[in-house]
């Protein structure tokens, strides 16, 4: 990649950060769509590519084509450009870049690279997400060209993404401009015979790759390997790859079936389309029988190499009618019409002519007869490989096949069948087994293979269930639980149970009965709980203080806000009530209203004017939120009230008591009573 690489592209819309790929023809860096605020992968191609003009105009249609797809297991296409910038030498150059979602996970090269082979049920999975990938993409008249597993991403999630759809195209077509140093299309190991020979492509030959995919999860390897490309692309032509199955000891042979239709060497012999590859899994996986269970590798290795000669003869023939073109007539004896060549005229030939035909006739006639022998050596190699196909050599005296042994044979019985056959037997104890001890779980070779006389078959035998501890699953997704636990020796009931939780995110994993972190017996069935993402309200938080209900409910999730309130029970600072109540059932995270007591409410002692009766005074304060109390016993509601306590003005918590000090309605009576006759 040029040295002056931008951090930015499109006038600034996309903030380039770091490199998450490289490959022979782009990298891939993880950007910021700064116009709709989220994390997208550009990939920009080499910087010498846009100076192909053959491949930036396929590469612009394809980007724009590749765009209109929308399918869960396909990496989107957002926008594609060209970014000018300024080389070391002071010319300008374009860079071609795709802007794409940004899946975070691995390629499937990257976990083979790192775990190897996968599991029949991985490996299931992630070739169904393929296989839907093409389907849709074939439907819409796009094919790939280069599936493999660099081109294949795994998100967290487990989603299976199938990206770079276009770019083998607008390579493919500008491949004549392009230096050899500048790759070959296509991947090697992946490469379909057609696309090997130069020859037109055409959906099924992403099915053939799609199969060379599927063989590498299986067995953790492609199925040609070789020093060179060259070395890869004649395997893929012209061999037959080793059954994954002679790869992995145990491993079902219906899997060698499967994956050999998907690479049949003449495409006509392949699955048709990529729903009938799946259908095919499907079936495998589900307890059926697959379409490919009556292929024959080494009959369609032998058609096609049939086919392809009398294509060569036909384009021969075609291409040099002079030769062929020989007068036929009529052969009373044969009943068929057979080439006459016609006289040639000696008499205007010189001798040298003559001699020279002469000898370019018996060279013609030794190259016919050596392509003739060719031929017959070759049909007889391939029928006596379809013979040893067919036959595992069962007849030859020094080969015999192994026993199948099935799990109610014992170990004395499998050693005598062994012996009987002239083989020998290494018993092994199998740790991983769930099944009872002594039970018979696998053998190598497998039973049916031929073997040398005298060969050692490895039988395991089961040691008895072992106990493990339950791995701690708790807020994993249901997949990711299930195969850890698988993993462990355990399996895993198919229905689950569902819980509120306050803390795990729906959905996920909130416990497992037996517990985590019990001893259990392999083979033990594990139920999960998850989460419904729905939380209760706890209870007991009212009448506590401020500071630790709100401490409570954090811890549980929840968003608070609070709000002071008097109250005549509650403590100033402590919690009076919430809302929603305790024990309600909320979504997690819900927001949660606390109510705070800031004390009795406070009011002010009333005025009490001069001459104001008892009965006058207590309907005042009472009003005001005060009882009313008189420092005599015997008040009477027409007595006059004289002064009061607290007095008027002051601050009281409401509901106190004001005491009201006053004076007898007839010591009034009297006084007035008095004055009137002294004055008169």
């Amino acid at each position: 990649m040029n040295s002056n690489m931008p951090t930015s592209l499109a006038n600034g819309q996309y903030q380039l950060g770091q490199l998450v790929g490289r490959g022979g023809m782009a990298e891939v860096r993880v950007a910021l769509d700064t116009r709709l605020g989220r994390t997208v992968a550009v990939k920009i191609m080499r910087s010498d590519l846009a100076n192909d003009e053959i491949f930036l105009s396929r590469f612009r249609r394809e980007a724009h084509s590749v765009a209109q797809m929308n399918n869960p297991n396909i990496v989107n296409i957002f926008d594609s450009g060209e970014e000018a910038i300024t080389t070391d030498d002071g010319r300008t150059e374009h860079l071609p870049y795709l802007v794409m979602e940004y899946v975070k996970g691995q390629t499937l090269r990257d976990i083979i690279k790192a775990t190897g082979p996968l599991s029949q049920r991985d490996a299931s999975q992630v070739m169904l997400g393929v296989l839907n990938a093409l389907e849709y993409s074939h439907r819409m008249g796009i094919i790939h060209r280069d599936i493999k597993p660099g081109n294949i991403m795994i998100s967290e999630q487990g989603v299976v993404k199938v990206m770079d759809f276009g770019i083998a195209r607008a390579l493919d077509d500008s491949a004549a401009t392009m230096t050899q140093s500048q790759g070959v299309v296509g991947t090697a190991q992946y490469l379909s015979p057609e696309q090997a020979r130069g020859e037109t492509v055409d959906m099924r030959s992403d099915l053939y790759s799609a199969g060379c995919v599927l063989y590498e999860m299986l067995t953790g390897k492609p199925p040609f390997t070789g020093d060179s490309a060259v070395a890869i692309a004649y395997q893929h032509v012209s061999e037959v790859a080793t059954p994954p199955s002679a790869v992995v000891p145990g491993l079902p042979k219906m899997w060698d079936q499967i994956c050999a239709k998907a690479m049949a060497k003449d495409r006509q012999n392949r699955y048709a389309t990529a729903a009938e590859f799946k259908n095919d899994i499907l079936a495998f996986m589900n307890g059926g029988v697959p379409v490919a269970a009556a292929f024959n590798p080494l009959t369609d290795l032998s058609n096609m190499r049939a086919r392809k000669q009398a294509e060569q003869t036909a384009t021969t023939a075609a291409l040099n009618p002079a030769e062929t073109a020989a007068t036929q007539a009529f052969n009373p004896v044969t009943g068929q019409f057979e080439a006459v060549q016609p006289q040639a005229s000696t008499g205007l030939r010189t001798r040298a002519e003559q001699r020279a035909a002469a000898e370019k006739k018996r060279r013609k006639k030794r190259i016919i007869v050596a392509s003739i022998v060719g031929g017959i050596l070759i049909i007889l190699a391939i029928a006596g490989a379809v013979w040893a196909f067919t036959s595992g050599n069962s007849a030859e005296a020094d080969t015999v096949v192994v026993p199948t042994f099935t799990s109610t044979t014992t170990k004395d019985a499998a050693e005598e069948k062994l012996t009987a056959v002239g083989l020998v037997m290494d018993a092994r104890q199998d740790t991983d087994s769930t099944e009872p001890e002594g039970t018979f779980t696998k053998q190598s070779p497998a039973g049916g293979e031929s073997v040398a006389k005298g060969s050692t078959v490895i039988v395991w035998f089961s040691a008895g269930p072992q106990s493990v501890s339950v791995p701690d699953v708790t807020d994993k997704s249901q997949d990711e639980a299930r195969n850890l636990l698988e993993d462990a020796g355990f399996k895993v009931s198919s229905s689950t149970k569902t819980e509120n939780s306050a803390t795990v995110a729906k959905d996920n994993v909130t416990r497992t009965d037996p517990a985590a972190g019990t001893a259990q017996t392999k083979g033990t069935t594990i139920t999960l709980y998850v989460s419904s993402g729905m939380t209760e309200v706890p209870d007991g938080l009212v009448g506590q203080p401020q500071d630790s209900v709100l401490d409570t409910l954090h811890k549980a999730g929840f968003n608070t806000s609070v709000v002071q309130e008097n109250s005549d029970s509650v403590a100033s600072g402590s919690v009076t009530r919430i809302d929603p109540g305790s024990g309600t059932l909320v979504e997690q995270g819900s927001s949660v209203t606390v109510y705070v007591s800031s004390g009795k409410e406070q009011v002010t002692v009333p005025t009490i004017y001069a001459g104001m009766t008892y009965a006058q005074a207590k309907a005042l304060l009472e009003a005001a939120g005060l009882t009313a109390a008189s420092s005599d016993s015997n008040v009477k509601d027409s007595d006059t009230v004289t002064s009061i306590s607290p007095a008027a003005g002051t601050k009281v918590d409401k509901g106190s008591t004001v005491t009201l000090s006053t004076s007898s309605s007839s010591n009034s009576s009297s006084s007035s009573s008095g004055s009137s006759s002294e004055q008169n």
